[in-house]
């Protein structure tokens, strides 16, 4: 399967040559940018580009700079690094439209898992954007959801986490896999979170919230077997 492209911007070449190895390592391809408008010159020249690696702080145009340009016209996952661990930055961040917030140093390896769980999380298994299943219908463009043809309304992250269930129909979900899936792999709150979420979901799918049944010590699992 081919593997997805993937800019990295930022304006220590010691880091990109770092991020770019490991990235190429694990098969993924590479386009490097060393400031805010060499990034965006090769964001609009290049439609394969799956997601962007970037930094924050950058002479010319900053990475806030560069993530407004592009969210005006894309919805390409944003991953942003940054040295500070700010939480007003990360809070920013978020509401401007970024898929997840590093903090520098970090680990490459943990860096490729986390663009990785972005990919599948914004791209979806088989890169599907119609998921359905036994009256349920998501589509992941949208964010619409409808039960027997009604649309019902689910919060950002009762999408992905319904999303998740039905893309892993019939497996047994530990609440680990779950958390690093939908919450990404910094999350560190408590697994509570997880059963209030699937409790709303249940409650907003009426009579087919019994689908998602409690594995009890594991997790849970998306069934639509009786």
């Amino acid at each position: 399967m081919k593997k997805s492209k993937i800019m990295v911007v930022d304006d220590e070449q010691r880091m990109r040559k770092i991020i770019n190895d490991f990235l190429t390592k694990d098969g993924f391809s590479v386009v490097e940018a060393c400031d805010g408008e060499e990034a965006l010159d090769k964001f609009y020249a290049d439609s394969d580009i799956d997601l962007i690696l970037l930094d924050i702080m950058m002479p010319k145009l900053d990475g806030w700079g560069v993530l407004k340009e592009i969210r005006k016209e894309s919805k390409v996952p944003i991953i942003m690094l940054t040295a500070r661990g700010d939480e007003s930055d990360e809070l920013l961040g978020f509401n401007l439209g970024v898929d997840e917030y590093i903090t520098k140093p970090f680990s490459p390896k943990i860096l490729v898992a986390r663009v990785e769980a972005v990919l599948r999380r914004t791209q979806g298994v088989g890169s599907k954007d119609i998921l359905e299943t036994a009256g349920i219908v998501m589509n992941k463009l949208t964010h619409v959801v409808t039960v027997d043809g009604k649309a019902v309304e689910f919060s950002y992250k009762e999408f992905e986490l319904l999303a998740y269930f039905l893309e892993n129909e019939g497996i047994a979900l530990p609440r680990a896999n779950i958390l690093n899936n939908v919450w990404n792999y910094d999350y560190y709150g408590e697994d509570r979170t997880i059963d209030t979420h699937v409790k709303k979901i249940r409650s907003k799918l009426g009579e087919k919230g019994k689908y998602i049944k409690t594995i009890w010590g594991i997790g849970y699992k998306f069934e639509t077997v009786d």
